[in-house]
């Protein structure tokens, strides 16, 4: 079931696209699940209006295709688009990296440590994919490059549904964790070219494992 409480959305865009948002990483709208606008307006008690800019908007995150004669539904998970979103993170993350991080601020360093304790604590997949995506964005928010970090953020809201499927399938491989206090400490002692290694090594490894585990299964 999808929430209805809204108190903290601006717009009712807004609210349905959060809430469903959710409900797709939380597999309560599984894949390939029909999104009718007319019964999500009618279960989000709006108009059709935002729930069509919702589904466009979940379709740019990559959690929402629209198909001829079939509306929309919720997108697929397969190895082909995991590696897809590993090789667009992996050409990406790197550039925003090397921007950022001689511009990276003691808070910065404080949240990003504070977040990695956190994910060192956490058993919960959902929060530990919400953890990750901050983490990351923590260390690529001082590059000033307002589009280049969008595609990023966009591209690590599309690789949250993997890395939620990954930690509840797989479990959470302490190698990621290692990775991330490797990270850190490379953008504590401002060596770029570690840190931008470290970063093309972590996103191309786990979605290696995740694009085994996804040929497997087919």
């Amino acid at each position: 079931m999808i929430a209805r409480n809204r108190p903290r959305f601006r717009t009712a865009t807004e609210f349905v696209e959060a809430a469903m948002r959710e409900a797709i990483l939380e597999g309560v709208l599984p894949a390939g699940a029909p999104l009718r606008q007319e019964d999500l307006a009618a279960a989000f008690g709006v108009s059709r209006m935002p729930v069509r800019e919702a589904l466009r908007q979940l379709e740019a995150r990559a959690l929402v295709e629209f198909h001829p004669h079939r509306g929309a539904v919720v997108a697929e998970i397969s190895a082909e688009d995991s590696a897809d979103i590993g090789a667009i993170r992996a050409a990406l993350e790197p550039a925003a990296l090397r921007l950022s991080l001689l511009h990276l601020t003691t808070d910065d360093l404080a949240l990003a440590t504070e977040l990695i304790a956190e994910m060192d604590a956490e058993a919960d997949p959902g929060r530990m994919g919400e953890l990750n995506r901050r983490f990351h964005m923590t260390l690529y928010s001082r590059a000033g490059r307002p589009r280049l970090l969008a595609l990023v953020e966009q591209h690590l809201a599309a690789a949250d549904r993997y890395l939620r499927f990954q930690f509840s399938a797989l479990g959470y491989h302490p190698r990621s964790q290692d990775e991330h206090h490797a990270l850190l400490a490379a953008c504590r002692a401002g060596d770029a070219d570690a840190a931008c290694d470290i970063v093309v090594r972590h996103v191309i490894q786990a979605g290696e494992q995740l694009s085994a585990f996804l040929d497997g299964r087919g």
